[in-house]
């Protein structure tokens, strides 16, 4: 029974819809689990997933237990999580959505003054329009959303990813533990590529049903949402994504906040 993990997120969900509709199968029974990101990375970093999105930062502690596909990418074009606050000002205690998410790494690279406190994603927003902390780090659906909070936007980290290093931001990644064996991932990682094809050939029905993933969000707004992070590098990622991938951990093993670590892609 392969447990195949991914976050109840409008992107994912719209990634899997072939896969949930029963279009497209898997080569062997299946179990589904569904958790907020920080949770499949932990998860992960004990194996207990066989099929599972997990943030590129968290790969640094995996890599050596699981092949990354090159189908299911998460990469902004320009665009990632954002820092907001209510006020200008100095940062001082800024919430992250989980200390091995991709976001708290880029704000550690990006600010490396500020102090993080960990929040689970759906309170940073609330966290920060309380006053609780100085800003926060938003990731899914918050990224189009905070203004709704009053909130502003101090920095895009997607975009100072861009003007560092002229990548994608490679934020999260699907991953096929390598214990079962190198032509059963490939087999997965083939499954999933149909599974967005089929949502892709079938986009209003897909929508609709990420749109139930979408925390509220108009499905013009969840098409906007799906759109930002189920694109080209989704579809392949390719040797850019690779390479913005291979910067990332690089950069996080230098600065100290990660293991080094050679991803293997299936």
């Amino acid at each position: 029974m392969i447990k195949l993990a991914h976050s109840p997120d409008a992107d994912d969900a719209y990634m899997f819809y072939g896969i949930a509709a029963g279009a497209v199968k898997l080569p062997a029974p299946y179990v589904e689990f569904l958790a907020d990101i920080e949770t499949l990375n932990k998860l992960a970093m004990e194996e207990l997933l066989d099929v599972t999105a997990v943030s590129v930062h968290a790969l640094a502690y995996i890599c050596g237990r699981y092949y990354v596909m090159r189908v299911g990418a998460s990469m902004g074009d320009g665009y990632g999580p954002v820092v907001v606050a209510r006020e200008t000002g100095e940062l001082r205690w800024v919430a992250v959505p989980g200390r091995y998410t991709t976001a708290a790494l880029l704000l550690k690279l990006a600010m490396p003054k500020v102090k993080t406190v960990e929040v689970p994603f759906d309170k940073v927003l609330d966290a920060v329009a309380a006053g609780v902390v100085d800003g926060g780090v938003v990731i899914h659906e918050g990224q189009i959303t905070y203004g709704r909070w009053g909130l502003r936007k101090v920095v895009d980290l997607g975009e100072w990813w861009r003007h560092e290093t002229g990548l994608p931001t490679p934020l999260g990644v699907d991953v096929v533990r390598k214990a079962l064996g190198r032509e059963m991932a490939a087999t997965i990682a083939k499954a999933l590529a149909d599974s967005i094809r089929y949502a892709d050939e079938h986009r209003e029905e897909a929508l609709r049903y990420a749109q139930r993933f979408a925390r509220g969000l108009t499905l013009e707004d969840t098409a906007k949402f799906v759109d930002m992070y189920v694109n080209a590098y989704t579809r392949d990622m390719g040797a850019v994504g690779e390479k913005a991938i291979r910067e990332l951990l690089q950069r996080a093993a230098e600065a100290g906040h990660a293991p080094p670590c050679e991803v293997e892609y299936i």
